[in-house]
């Protein structure tokens, strides 16, 4: 191999550590941006709070960034950085707990930025009424993930989100294989059941006929018929 393809080949999990343990801010960027959305999906996926989770993630950065000589190759290094995700957000929601602190669900505000997001995909990708419809879809899974009890909801992220192996969710998860999968199994299952049910409601009222339109229906109607009626 060449001194060049050699620079260029992305450093293994040993060497990245040791680039950020002398305090290479660049490699630290890296690796904040190869596992910026795996983190924040499983810091979200335990406090059920974006900003929450956003800061969870920022103090777990910040944790490992002071402890990477700690990290000794026995794991992945995105599993290292899991493990102190997940103990950051759980310190989060003891403290929450404790103090009695309920977390509000600013609904205008958190879908602030999603709908920026949206809109700028949808632009160039799709029309309107697509992107509102994959908008909402994706509004009404997030709300039944966030139903679902804590450790399934986080073995779901981890496995059917984030696509990690049943060994790689159980090391993050310091649980048992067998226990992941348990889990896994019961999410989708539970996701399927309140899935169904809002599918089931939705049936109901799908085309609303309500009464504005009614009343513009049979106006027109009437309104043409008085057209029709010959003068006397």
């Amino acid at each position: 191999m060449t001194a060049t393809a050699a620079a260029e080949r992305p450093p293994d999990d040993a060497e990245l550590a040791r680039r950020i343990g002398q305090r290479d801010e660049r490699a630290f960027e890296g690796l904040m941006r190869a596992h910026n959305r795996m983190l924040y999906r499983l810091a979200r996926s335990i406090l059920k709070d974006d900003a929450e989770a956003e800061d969870a993630v920022q103090e777990a950065y910040l944790a490992a960034y002071r402890n990477i000589a700690g990290f000794r190759g026995g794991a992945r290094l995105s599993t290292w950085l899991a493990r102190i995700v997940i103990n950051e957000a759980y310190g989060r929601l003891r403290k929450q707990k404790q103090s009695a602190v309920v977390v509000p669900f600013e609904a205008g505000d958190r879908d602030a930025p999603r709908m920026e997001e949206e809109t700028m995909a949808d632009e160039t990708t799709e029309q309107p009424e697509a992107g509102a419809m994959r908008a909402e879809l994706r509004r009404l899974l997030e709300r039944q993930i966030d139903a679902l009890p804590e450790q399934f909801r986080t073995v779901f992220i981890l496995r059917e989100v984030e696509e990690m192996s049943v060994e790689e969710a159980a090391e993050c998860l310091n649980v048992a294989p067998a226990t992941v999968r348990t889990r896994a199994f019961r999410a989708r299952a539970m996701l399927r059941e309140s899935l169904s049910r809002e599918i089931d409601v939705a049936t109901v009222n799908v085309f609303g006929f309500g009464g504005e339109r009614c009343n513009r229906i049979v106006a027109s109607v009437l309104e043409r018929l008085r057209l029709d009626v010959p003068s006397p």
